[in-house]
């Protein structure tokens, strides 16, 4: 594994995870990317997400993303030598991060509570699906589910139709990334006052809060917001797609003073002081009409023309675009994202790296952990 740079801001801290799937692995590959050397136990068998969905080695999309750069240690944890020396990483570490169901850690001597009374200075992430306690936090804790309970699927899709879920894992993306925030906010805390302590997520509470605009428009509004497709049930056009020469693009244009920008661009200045488009309300009324305009004006154009000239404009749009056209360097997607992740046996992956820039942080190309490949070396220095 590659040093961290002299100056990367966790350099020196050390991070053991107790992760599967991909919440505390994807926190803890945020801070292996700003310095920290992570320590992955997994069992004999590895983490479950090496095998989702694949079967040509051990290295499946979803251990793919999320854990480069780490060290592998295998331990059986139902074997009491085992648990003693995970019990000793753990207490020596600056973080520990799991996402086992609620009172798995605690029957490994692994929980919260002791490793806290062994070491003051520790942060604990942990993540649940439906909290830590409660009849609820029995269940197996998926994004889908927790998509499902939040409200999030009942936005999601046509109205009429059935809720259709977000197409990625993006519950536990949100929930990696609020684990990550609260364990550097703890890592800052145990700086300034010497005391480490818990941060617990849950994909539940993440997923409510991502809704939070939604749960404003309720609150304001009285009406439950429900699923539209595209397009925002309050405001014309956002969030609106219109089909170019070449593909789609979504537009917005529905601030008072944006609407007239966009009927210029568009060659029809005349559109702003139509009375069916003169004011939002009257825009949101007659949305399909503003769309078939829209399609008109557009239609015979290329996406990326569009796009252009609504920029020129200062009005929202975007290009519609599938994976295998998102290219680094295009349309403001740093040129250095992409990094190469390495694995025995198979040419290296692109995937993104740390989505932020940083002095002292550089986007690098990183290499997936064997199975337990470095557990003699990650125990020799544990026993010094």
């Amino acid at each position: 594994m590659a040093p961290a740079a002299d100056d990367a801001p966790l350099r020196g801290l050390r991070v053991v995870e107790f992760g599967q799937f991909i919440a505390a692995p994807a926190c803890a590959q945020a801070l292996a990317d700003l310095g920290a050397d992570v320590i992955k136990v997994e069992s004999p068998a590895g983490d479950a997400a090496r095998a989702v969905g694949w079967t040509r080695d051990a290295y499946g999309p979803m251990f793919t993303a999320y854990n480069r750069g780490k060290r592998s240690v295998a331990l059986d944890l139902r074997q009491p030598l085992a648990r003693e020396q995970a019990q000793r990483l753990a207490v020596g570490a600056d973080v520990v991060l799991q996402n086992a169901r609620p009172g798995a850690m605690d029957r490994q001597g692994l929980g919260a509570a002791r490793l806290l009374a062994l070491a003051p200075r520790l942060v604990y992430g942990q993540v649940s699906g439906f909290g830590q306690s409660g009849p609820a936090s029995v269940r197996a804790g998926f994004d889908i589910a927790a998509q499902a309970e939040s409200g999030m699927m009942s936005l999601n899709g046509e109205a009429g139709r059935d809720p259709v879920r977000v197409g990625f894992t993006v519950v536990d993306a949100l929930a990696a990334q609020m684990l990550t925030t609260g364990v550097l906010a703890a890592l800052v805390r145990r700086g300034i006052g010497g005391r480490g302590g818990l941060v617990d997520v849950s994909l539940i509470d993440v997923a409510i809060a991502a809704l939070s605009n939604a749960w404003a428009e309720y609150g304001l509004t009285g009406a439950e917001p429900t699923r539209r497709g595209n397009g925002q049930p309050m405001a014309a056009p956002a969030a609106d797609v219109v089909a170019t020469l070449d593909g789609m693009v979504v537009v917005s244009a529905y601030t008072e003073d944006h609407f007239p920008k966009l009927c210029a661009a568009i060659g029809r200045p005349a559109l702003a002081e139509d009375p069916r488009f003169a004011r939002n309300q009257a825009r949101v009324q007659n949305r399909q009409a503003l769309l078939a305009t829209l399609h008109e004006a557009l239609g015979g154009m290329r996406s990326d023309q569009v796009c252009d000239a609504l920029a020129a404009a200062g009005v929202v749009a975007g290009a519609v675009r599938s994976m295998g056209e998102v290219r680094p360097g295009q349309a403001g997607v740093s040129a250095d994202l992409f990094v190469d992740v390495a694995a025995a046996g198979r040419p290296a992956v692109r995937v993104p790296g740390l989505p932020l820039a940083m002095d002292g942080v550089q986007r690098g190309a990183g290499r997936l952990p064997a199975i337990g490949e470095h557990t003699d070396e990650v125990l020799a220095e544990l026993l010094g």
